[in-house]
């Protein structure tokens, strides 16, 4: 099998499909493929930062190619992994499903219109890549997948209620998958960070109270960056594992849910009744 055997590092030399290439971490893992050898589709509904995220990887002396998606849109994501393979000339063997956009609120302020919004990007977008890539790796016999969740999949913060719902199903999608796939050679992990700098508050939805907050704190308290994110997640993915969790403080939070979730859960009431 050549680079992919059994023992081959899964981000070395790959061909690659990013969602949400255009900025961010998205970019972010764009470039550190290419750094690795790889061959990146840099997929984004944004076309123009696609280009932008290309133009980069080229003064690296890599190879990337720029293409519009809406990963919401299934035909879309159909064509995108169709496409990618003629572009590429090899079929795809990464796929990294990272496209995401962000909502806040309270419950009561979050419109149904704003569910589908925030569902058709954040999960159906992560389903879709996983139906139509899957499928493609299990043909090749061996393939890899990294789903970007957020540490909102578990910790359940107050005032992000359909975000938090699309990353759980994020997370538990990608245990479940990482369960079914192992027999078939096709590496699976999921990335929950806490706060990274990106466009996701500047290009989402939070109500006018809380954008100059979040800016704020995605300026000053971010304990890391997306370029350290994506090579740490890579490296993670290289060595077997399913999670990965940049953060000391997503670290915290994921260990204080799974040893008292019910602890857990009252502290963050109480919390969020003496912050309000």
């Amino acid at each position: 099998m050549g680079l992919f055997s059994k023992k081959a590092k899964p981000s070395q030399q790959a061909y690659a499909v990013v969602t949400g290439a255009g900025s961010g971490i998205g970019r972010s893992f764009a470039l550190a493929l290419g750094k690795r050898g790889g061959t990146v589709v840099c997929a984004d509904i944004n076309l123009a930062a696609a280009e932008a995220t290309v133009q980069l990887l080229a003064t690296q002396g890599a190879t990337g190619f720029a293409v519009s998606c809406d990963v919401g849109v299934a035909e879309q994501v159909k064509q995108l992994a169709d496409t990618a393979e003629q572009l590429m000339q090899h079929p795809v063997t990464l796929v990294i499903n990272n496209a995401g956009v962000g909502l806040g609120g309270k419950f009561e302020e979050t419109s149904l219109e704003d569910w589908q919004w925030v569902t058709h990007v954040n999960l159906w977008g992560v389903i879709h890549g996983c139906h139509y890539f899957v499928p493609k790796f299990k043909q090749l016999g061996y393939g890899a997948i990294i789903n970007v969740a957020s540490a909102a999949s578990y910790t359940s913060a107050p005032e992000m209620t359909a975000y938090n719902v699309t990353k759980s199903g994020v997370l538990a999608l990608s245990e479940t998958l990482a369960a079914e796939l192992k027999k078939s050679k096709i590496s699976v992990n999921v990335l929950c960070p806490t706060l990274v700098p990106t466009n996701i508050i500047k290009n989402g939805r939070l109500p006018s109270r809380y954008s100059g907050l979040a800016d704020h704190a995605l300026m000053n308290f971010a304990m890391t960056s997306s370029e350290s994110v994506a090579e740490l997640t890579l490296d993670r993915l290289d060595h077997g594992k399913l999670y990965t969790i940049p953060q000391l403080d997503a670290k915290l939070f994921w260990l204080l849910k799974r040893m008292s979730p019910t602890l857990y859960n009252a502290f963050l009431g109480l919390s969020y009744r003496l912050i309000k």
